[in-house]
């Protein structure tokens, strides 16, 4: 679900119908918007968990403040989605822990 007609910013702008992947599946999207925003749209809840107790984590913030929503993207660990643009083809991981940046730290 997205914000079609907001009450104070007005009619929402789209762009360009993209597609985007996520753990494996293709997920419809819309050039430019947050990623954060194509995953809730998809039905995503969650997109990281904790390094303790791998307990889920969505948005917190969405202004890139917290980092409660970072994930993979192209590769990339640790990659705030809440203020990352969707671009056509990116490939999004769901991230566990700190995200591995080709050091071993025990994290996967």
């Amino acid at each position: 679900m997205r914000v079609d007609e907001h009450p104070i910013l007005g009619p929402a702008a789209r762009s360009n119908r993209v597609w985007i992947e996520l753990d494996g599946k293709r997920i419809e999207a819309y050039e430019g918007e947050p990623i954060a925003v194509a995953l809730i749209a998809a039905g995503v809840k969650w997109f990281r968990k904790t390094v303790k107790g791998h307990a889920p984590r969505g948005i917190f913030c969405a202004i890139g403040r917290c980092t409660d929503c970072v994930m993979i993207v192209d590769g990339i660990p640790n990659v705030k989605t809440c203020v990352t643009p969707v671009r056509n083809g990116m490939k999004v991981q769901t991230q566990i822990g700190r995200g591995n940046w080709g050091v071993s730290d025990g994290e996967v």
